[in-house]
């Protein structure tokens, strides 16, 4: 996992913000009547936008499970860090859908039992 700092939280980062916020300001104050009529769009622009940006943080998808980085600094693997295989993982999943199902077997009987108060 990278130890790098993120542009938008280093000073020139919040300078831009900054910049941007002020920009934005006097765009919508001294020229609202302009930008109002595209404001939908500006809705719409925004779902890829947050897709993008958003979708940043996910590193460079590298196997867990290996022990070394071409730097030389050694990985734990996701056993060593204590998650589950998918042997347990399917398992557990099991564990939870029986007791889903035992749970739902009592609600209908407690349902019927409402419905039918003398056992009918």
């Amino acid at each position: 996992m990278s130890n790098k700092m993120s542009f938008w939280r280093t000073k020139s980062g919040f300078s831009a913000l900054v910049l941007i916020g002020i920009a934005g300001y006097f765009l919508f104050v001294e020229h609202g009547e302009h930008v109002f009529p595209f404001l939908p769009f500006l809705f719409l622009l925004m779902c890829p936008l947050m897709h993008l940006f958003m979708h940043g943080n996910h590193g460079n998808h590298a196997h867990k499970n290996q022990h070394q980085q071409s730097n030389g600094e050694s990985i734990t693997s996701d056993n060593e860090q204590g998650l589950n295989t998918f042997a347990e993982t399917s398992h557990e999943n099991d564990i939870y859908r029986e007791g889903y199902l035992e749970g739902l077997k009592t609600a209908r009987e407690e349902a019927k039992q409402k419905e039918n108060p003398d056992g009918h």
